[in-house]
């Protein structure tokens, strides 16, 4: 199974994506987080590099529409009380928002820069993408 199909079947709860599954009890604490939103638009990092660009558009639409009056983030949300959650505001989201949305606005992004830069590509030249 691929990473992004991991994600999907594990993370991906209600449209987001959870750090880690809480249930497993891997960090010791009771009950459950919300969806990392930071996880969420990398999430649509990889849809933009797989090609899925009508799902990668649809995720950070959803995540934009989180965003206070202020137009600020938190680190988490919870879609079952519908607010935002953790620390507010929170850099590594609005990093991984103007991120994704850099990715979404040009056909050579920095996502795709990592996915074919000259240390994961093996090769000096960079491709463009179509």
């Amino acid at each position: 199974m691929g990473t992004v199909a991991a994600v999907e079947k594990y993370l991906l709860r209600d449209c987001f994506v959870a750090r880690y599954n809480t249930e497993s009890a891997v960090d010791g604490l009771p009950g459950d987080e919300g969806a990392f939103l930071a996880c969420s638009f990398w999430l649509a990092d990889n849809y933009i590099l797989q090609g899925r660009y009508a799902d990668a558009r649809a995720m950070f639409e959803r995540l934009l529409d989180l965003r206070n009056d202020l137009g600020l983030l938190a680190e988490e949300y919870d879609p079952q009380a519908r607010r935002q959650v953790g620390n507010f505001p929170q850099a590594f989201s609005h990093v991984a928002l103007i991120n994704t949305a850099h990715n979404l606005t040009r056909a050579y992004g920095p996502a795709q820069h990592r996915a074919e830069s000259e240390e994961t590509a093996g090769s000096g030249a960079l491709r463009p993408v179509r």
